[in-house]
């Protein structure tokens, strides 16, 4: 696989939005071979990343990967270490190929994107329609969760998770 070449930079006065790709696989078959399905998640999502290019995106080098994990549970260690980057101000958006390679319990999702917010990060999602660096991504976010918990994560929702309108 081809190295993707820096960011071209913004146009002056666009702000910067610097990406992080994050990409898990819950088994560990399939990660010997040359190319994988976390190597296919970062291809997409990095695709992305430079087809925003116009607005100011700009791909991080940093690679976070958890290969061999399930998605059942935040004790990942890329993922620690992603949100880490987050807290510490260096991430402005997490990019992933589908919303259920990030986590799949809608409890953890929730936290995760409560915590971006916090952090002023945003949530983008290349194959679903997620993306919260917009203000309408963000209504998109909230009106649509409800569904998207139904259909995603098999109909189990908290009782109060802070979505909703």
């Amino acid at each position: 696989m081809a190295k993707p070449k820096p960011a071209v930079p913004a146009r002056t006065g666009q702000p910067r939005l610097r990406c992080a790709v994050y990409s898990r696989k819950s088994s560990e078959e399939g990660l010997e071979q040359s190319f994988n399905s976390l190597d296919a998640q970062r291809e997409a999502c990095v695709a992305f990343v430079a087809s925003q290019r116009h607005e100011g995106w700009q791909l991080l080098p940093a690679h976070y990967d958890d290969g061999g994990y399930s998605g059942g549970t935040m004790e990942l260690p890329a993922l620690k270490r992603l949100l880490a980057d987050v807290e510490a101000g260096r991430i402005d958006a997490v990019v992933v190929y589908k919303v259920d390679r990030l986590t799949r319990a809608l409890s953890d999702f929730a936290k995760i994107v409560e915590g971006l917010d916090r952090r002023g990060a945003s949530f983008v999602s290349v194959t679903q329609a997620f993306n919260t660096t917009s203000s309408m991504g963000r209504l998109t976010l909230n009106v649509d969760l409800p569904q998207f918990s139904g259909e995603r994560f098999g109909g189990r929702c908290p009782s109060r998770t802070g979505w909703g309108l």
